[in-house]
């Protein structure tokens, strides 16, 4: 039996320890999960699920394919074969997604913990708790970390303890999603590892292009209030 508390401080310790190995990876891939986040965020809104830990589901599960089921990764369209079986067919992805949420265990949609560590812990027994029960960090969570260095299920209740996962782990993606967004948070509180750091060349609001629009804006600004 696996004590969850005790594993949501484990994998709390993990975070506040991470750091990147396959940062290159990770961005890339973080980065074609935000563009798709209106996806997610119209689950979220049935679900209650934090689109980021959706993203990172979608990306374990089926390497975002948006015709591989959250579930298992098996095709919406059709009555899926893989734990969980029998699920479908679907009319569309995201319906698809709220059914294996909502319907189907370990019923994330149901899970209220959604500080950091009960986020991470929510993702773990997604995929299993096996790992857990091992006393060992989940690839599912830490691959592409320093927390993960080998072991995995090859398959179902085979474990290689020489095995490494060639994916990234959802608390990779988390790190490289958080990159992109600072303001992603759980359950109100931002996850944080560094500060941002922004290079001050770059246009923003308050240093935009020169000859943009926003330029004009500040400028014109400037004038009325007469900053130099």
């Amino acid at each position: 039996m696996v004590d969850l508390n005790a594993l949501s401080r484990a994998n709390a310790k993990r975070w506040a320890n991470a750091k990147p190995t396959r940062e290159a990876e990770a961005a890339s891939i973080a980065s074609r999960l935000y563009k798709a986040r209106q996806r997610y965020q119209a689950v979220e809104r049935q679900t209650g699920v934090p689109w980021p830990a959706i993203a990172v589901i979608h990306e374990r599960e089926s390497s975002q394919n948006w015709m591989g089921s959250l579930a298992q990764g098996d095709p919406w369209n059709r009555v899926s074969v893989h734990v969980p079986a029998g699920r479908g067919p679907f009319d569309s992805w995201e319906a698809a997604a709220i059914d294996a949420l909502v319907n189907c265990p370990p019923f994330l949609a149901r899970h209220k913990d959604w500080s950091i560590a009960g986020a991470l812990t929510a993702l773990e027994t997604y995929n299993g708790i096996g790992y857990a029960a091992r006393g060992v960090a989940s690839p599912y969570l830490w691959s592409g970390t320093n927390q993960y260095h080998a072991g995995k299920y090859v398959r179902d209740g085979i474990y290689d303890p020489g095995k490494v996962d060639p994916q990234l782990g959802c608390a990779a993606l988390l790190l490289a999603l958080m990159e992109l967004d600072p303001g992603i948070s759980f359950a109100g509180v931002k996850i944080t590892k560094s500060p941002v750091i922004r290079d001050p060349n770059k246009p923003s609001l308050t240093n935009p292009s020169q000859g943009s629009i926003g330029a004009l804006v500040v400028n014109l600004i400037k004038t009325i209030f007469g900053r130099k």
